[in-house]
């Protein structure tokens, strides 16, 4: 593998279609497509100024970087990437990408990042401004997560998440094959339109969550004070270890909980309506 070290680039395509390559304490500056169409590449103690530098990479790995905000859209179309210990300044990163790796990664604008992403692995990851993120992906698998950002998860499919904060209003709409062990999520409108969304010893803050959901499954979970109107229209078994503030028109299934403060069946409720509600108090 041919090393280039302690040297700095700037332009248009500077590092064109090389393979083989590791760049040690490198700097790409103001330009574009630095390392377009290249394959096998190392990426060490570099940081990354340009816009676009990884487009249509085939194998790489980026350690210790920094992507200042002019990287903007800087991995897009490749696969198999390992990233750890980098900051990314720079947004909508990682779009239309296979299998990829992150660990100890810090992403501080994450808008419309990770779209159109498919084998995505996070490890001690943490994501703010975090807008529209992981739009349409699939095969993810998540642990020790920190996220603040709205809208997030939506349309992704087979999904695992643990030991997460998940901070984002409308996250995990109309998503498939969900699960959440151990995490915390915070805000409005959580999971609609699901399917197969499993919740296990998770708490749950937000109003109106969990609606018009197909399948699912609550377990040991803790809802607060403000996830009232919950399950509206779903299909879900859930065993909740707290109190719930109120319950509306869930349409099939079971609910239990410690004590429910108001439940609504009224008219608008859809067939069969034989959802099963037990309280312990």
């Amino acid at each position: 593998m041919k090393e280039i070290k302690d040297k700095e680039f700037g332009g248009e395509r500077p590092l064109f279609a090389t393979h083989g390559l590791k760049l040690v304490n490198v700097t790409i500056h103001a330009g574009e497509s630095a390392l377009k169409c290249c394959s096998d590449i190392v990426a060490e103690k570099c940081r990354f100024e340009g816009k676009y530098p990884f487009w249509h990479v085939d194998g790489f790995e980026i350690h210790d970087c920094h992507f200042t905000p002019g990287a903007r859209a800087a991995l897009w179309y490749s696969r198999g990437l390992t990233m750890t210990d980098t900051i990314v300044e720079a947004p909508k990163m990682f779009r239309e990408m296979d299998d990829l790796s992150l660990t100890n990664v810090r992403i501080p604008d994450a808008q419309e990042t990770l779209w159109h992403c498919r084998g995505v692995k996070l490890r001690d990851v943490e994501v703010s401004n975090a807008d529209y993120l992981f739009m349409h992906s699939d095969n993810i698998d998540i642990e020790d997560y920190r996220q603040q950002g709205n809208y997030s998860f939506q349309y992704c499919r087979n999904v695992v998440i643990r030991n997460a904060v998940i901070d984002s209003k409308d996250a995990f709409w109309n998503t498939e094959n969900v699960t959440v062990y151990d995490s915390e999520l915070t805000g409005e409108y959580l999971g609609w339109h699901s399917k197969n969304l499993r919740l296990v010893r998770c708490r749950i803050s937000g109003t109106q969550p969990l609606c018009y959901c197909e399948n699912l499954v609550m377990e040991d979970c803790v809802m607060a004070d403000d996830a009232d109107l919950a399950f509206e229209d779903s299909v879900l078994d859930a065993t909740i270890t707290s109190n719930i503030v109120s319950v509306k028109n869930p349409r099939s299934g079971s609910i239990k909980a410690l004590a429910i403060g108001e439940t609504i069946i009224d008219a608008n409720v859809l067939q069969p309506a034989d959802c099963k509600i037990q309280t312990e108090v």
